[in-house]
């Protein structure tokens, strides 16, 4: 089980995140813009830089959903490795079959 402020942490991420995405998005048309004169890219790039760190979606880490585990997530199904094959195993996740040859 990951610490309860990790987890937090990055449910905080996501807000920021979701708070900032349309500005962002704004900004980095303008920079990406070829018309855009090179004051106006400056000055979004400014203020692309003066907003929070985790404000960026990059910062916002793949947790587990059962155990908050960071590492070893498949996203498909928001579980860690081991949480998968439990539950595989057990026959709590649809469509998934063990495979034999």
């Amino acid at each position: 089980m990951a610490k309860k402020s990790s987890v937090l942490k990055n449910e905080r991420r996501k807000a920021t995140v979701a708070k900032y995405a349309t500005r962002r998005q704004e900004l980095k048309a303008i920079i990406k813009n070829p018309a855009t004169s090179v004051e106006d890219r400056s000055a979004a790039q400014l203020k692309l830089a003066q907003q929070p760190r985790d404000a960026n979606p990059v910062r916002v880490t793949v947790r587990c959903v059962v155990t908050g585990r960071p590492r070893g997530n498949l996203r498909k199904f928001g579980l860690s490795r081991m949480q998968f094959r439990d539950k595989a195993l057990a026959g709590e996740l649809t469509g998934v079959v063990k495979a034999s040859w």
